[in-house]
């Protein structure tokens, strides 16, 4: 008995990933009707995630199981899969915003996070590709640890190259927690920004809009890509498999040696990396 036991331990994870999957469509609202933008959604046992478009559609492919659906400015939602669905309506109810938390005090401006040595110097890239026609939510980052409660201000990062149009892009931070290490969204608001088709480097400060006071602890850093052009992206699907170039719909990071974790898709696990993309970190630490 015991060892049909091991065996059925041994076999469940690939019994799981061998279901039939079933396509599920569908749009995502706000209580007012509006559409949600750049919606992580998923089954997250799974490792089975994408993200939806800029107005709020989605199309997934997974087994009769919950999906999820995450976004920092709203409250999390699931929907029970019984079968194929194009149609599906999936209403997001707004996150209580907590109320901002002024410490006094002085304060001395510095560089939480910096990006790291370059690898292989500006010869090894980390590729992010959009080649599978969607964004899948790939996050990709730094750690951080925080000693002293600090003001976040700027998140500075260089693009080495982008080849997707219309590409947007988002900063995500997490706080990590326990000893299982759980990801907890610290974000009330999303961090966008557009990335310009480009071979040159590109340069990026971003400066959150919202106060965002990081308590001690550890924090992950990261950087995604939710969504492109659609047109663009219809047009480079168009072309036979064999005609595409490999380089086409692709993103490109310098590898910096620096302490990472990687989710390659959205709301999939996080997984350590020795390698990252360079985000450096700057603001305010407050002294006690």
């Amino acid at each position: 008995m015991r060892i049909k036991f091991v065996l059925m331990t041994l076999l469940l994870p690939v019994m799981l990933f061998a279901q039939e999957r079933v396509s599920v469509k569908g749009r995502i609202i706000d209580e007012k009707g509006d559409a949600v933008e750049y919606v992580q959604l998923g089954v997250p046992k799974l490792q089975i995630g994408t993200i939806s478009t800029a107005d709020g559609r989605f199309e997934i492919e997974v087994p009769c199981d919950t999906l999820e659906f995450f976004h920092v400015s709203y409250q999390p939602a699931s929907y029970p899969v019984t079968g194929p669905c194009d149609d599906v309506v999936i209403v997001l109810h707004e996150q209580e915003l907590l109320p901002s938390v002024i410490i006094g005090g002085n304060t001395k401006e510095k560089y939480l996070l910096r990006p790291g040595t370059k690898l292989l110097g500006n010869m090894g890239v980390i590729s992010f590709s959009l080649q599978n026609g969607r964004s899948e939510g790939r996050e990709l980052g730094s750690v951080a640890q925080v000693r002293k409660p600090f003001l976040v201000q700027d998140i500075l990062l260089s693009v080495h190259s982008n080849h997707i149009p219309g590409c947007v892009a988002s900063v995500n931070i997490y706080r990590i927690e326990g000893k299982k290490e759980s990801f907890v969204n610290v974000l009330r608001k999303p961090i966008y920004f557009p990335v310009a088709v480009s071979d040159d480097p590109q340069p990026f400060d971003i400066q959150p809009e919202e106060a965002l006071l990081l308590e001690p602890g550890k924090y992950f850093i990261a950087f995604q890509i939710v969504g492109c052009d659609d047109q663009a992206m219809q047009a480079f699907l168009a072309q036979p498999e064999e005609d595409r170039k490999f380089w086409e719909m692709t993103m490109d990071f310098i590898i910096h040696f620096k302490s990472s974790y990687v989710r390659e898709v959205a709301l999939g696990e996080m997984k350590p990396l020795p390698v990252n993309i360079g985000i450096a970190i700057k603001g305010l630490e407050y002294q006690q």
